[in-house]
């Protein structure tokens, strides 16, 4: 008997440690895996993204990287900073970003067409780059997008 109330106990003790987990760092986290797939897509000859540490809990302490109060990100400035090599469609999962400024470098490649997911972008700064192909269709439903 003492042995059951011990195993339910535990049982107990998981599952209010499963219900009360804090999801919010699954978001953050899902945040910090997206800018990194960039980090690891761009050579970075200054190391302006040296501060990119995926194992921290979430890219809000990162060089470049601004968040909200719920630490989700909202503003990547990396803008005239020697950076080359392509975007990732990642980028598209930064749900509550606004401002991409990411001018003034030697990015190439295609635009994902997985930047029409940031629905909050006001600011996509992508000048004096090397990008190849169409403006995809998908920013046109970017309807608080004011600067592009």
């Amino acid at each position: 008997m003492e042995g059951s109330k011990k195993v339910k106990s535990l049982v107990l003790v998981c599952l209010i440690s499963v219900l009360l987990h804090p999801f919010w760092l699954i978001s953050a986290n899902v945040e910090g895996d997206a800018l990194h797939s960039l980090r690891t897509n761009l050579n970075d000859p200054n190391n302006v993204l040296q501060s990119w540490d995926p194992t921290l809990v979430n890219p809000c302490t990162w060089f470049h990287v601004t968040c909200n109060n719920d630490n989700s990100v909202i503003r990547v400035d990396l803008g005239n900073a020697a950076l080359s090599g392509q975007l990732v469609p990642q980028l598209g999962l930064l749900k509550n970003l606004q401002y991409l400024e990411l001018y003034s470098n030697n990015i190439s490649g295609p635009i994902p067409s997985d930047l029409g997911n940031l629905t909050s972008l006001v600011s996509l700064d992508l000048y004096l780059n090397s990008f190849s192909g169409p403006i995809p269709e998908s920013l046109g439903r970017l309807s608080k997008l004011r600067f592009l």
